[in-house]
């Protein structure tokens, strides 16, 4: 994200917040509902849509058992994410992911892989995924990714804090992570699965906005309740909202549990409908995603040949 258009974050208006906190649980989930059912996508404008689904992927992979080698096939992935055979066959060019995200241990073995390809490595941090290490290693965390050379960093928020309305204390651990990450991107997890309530969401959602982040992300993919359009829709308008009453653009990035070309088309389909074309582009909105991709794909082929492709003819997600 330039530094120009970075969301600044604003001094911490709590009168504001509450004021505008009020969330209506049954029409969020009726208007969820129908997202996917009023707006129809087929055919060459599915597989456009497909495609600029991969563009906007944060490839991930944040697992116990990550090694330089499986970090070197994913960043491989990530270099040519669609086979070049089907790009061809709808007459495109060459596409990469938005990001590449790993755990800091694996930061190097990214930037080794992905070097000369502009494509950013993000890395998690601040205790990922549960948020409960002491602060100042959280703070030393992002320091250390950022000194490696991450370029996007996405951090856990302390869930307590919003679970018993220390909504100051939240808001000045955002802001001391934006100061830890200078010029990298800013994430903030909000674990919407764990924070009890909708109201809970867009109130920590407009706090973190408030305290500088450029990205407001619901999962870590970790939580038994991941990403869900209706957490994403009370966060795309808490977007609107601080958007509305500040003039600056924070970006929405849904992750866990996005597995297939629907879901991505539902996420896109969302962003669409509450924010608008503007935050169809990889500055404003990305897909958390591991297993996505493989999808795509196989429906990319199916597109063009009529038939799903062998799973061994995908390159290794």
């Amino acid at each position: 994200m330039p530094t120009s258009n970075r969301n600044p974050g604003i001094p911490l208006d709590l009168g504001w917040a509450h004021k505008s906190n009020f969330v209506n649980l049954s029409a969020v989930e009726r208007r969820a509902a129908t997202l996917t059912k009023r707006r129809s996508i087929k055919k060459d404008w599915q597989m456009a849509w497909l495609l600029k689904a991969v563009t906007l992927t944060d490839l991930t992979t944040l697992s116990g058992d990550d090694t330089p080698g499986n970090v070197q096939r994913l960043c491989a992935k990530a270099r040519s994410p669609v086979r070049r055979d089907l790009l061809e066959g709808m007459g495109m060019e060459p596409i990469t992911v938005a990001a590449v995200c790993v755990y800091h241990a694996r930061v190097q073995d990214a930037l080794d892989a992905l070097k000369g390809t502009g494509i950013p490595v993000a890395a998690v941090a601040t205790g990922f995924p549960a948020g409960q290490s002491p602060f100042q290693q959280r703070l030393d965390e992002i320091k250390a990714s950022v000194g490696a050379g991450a370029r996007e960093i996405d951090v856990v928020i302390s869930r307590a804090h919003v679970l018993t309305g220390d909504w100051e204390t939240l808001y000045d651990e955002v802001r001391q992570f934006r100061a830890a990450c200078g010029e990298a991107t800013l994430k903030t997890i909000l674990a919407t699965g764990e924070l009890g309530n909708l109201r809970n969401v867009r109130m920590a959602s407009l706090v973190c906005m408030m305290a500088g982040a450029d990205f407001i992300k619901t999962s870590t993919g970790k939580e038994k309740v991941n990403a869900t359009l209706p957490y994403g829709l009370v966060m795309a308008r808490a977007i609107r909202d601080y958007e509305e009453e500040t003039g600056h653009r924070v970006g929405l990035k849904p992750a866990g549990g996005i597995r297939t070309a629907k879901d991505a088309l539902a996420w896109l389909t969302l962003v669409k409908e509450e924010l608008g074309d503007d935050w169809l582009r990889a500055d404003l909105f990305r897909l958390g995603a591991s297993a996505l991709l493989e999808d795509i794909e196989r429906q990319l082929s199916y597109h063009l040949t009529g038939r799903y492709a062998a799973r061994h003819h995908m390159p290794m997600t």
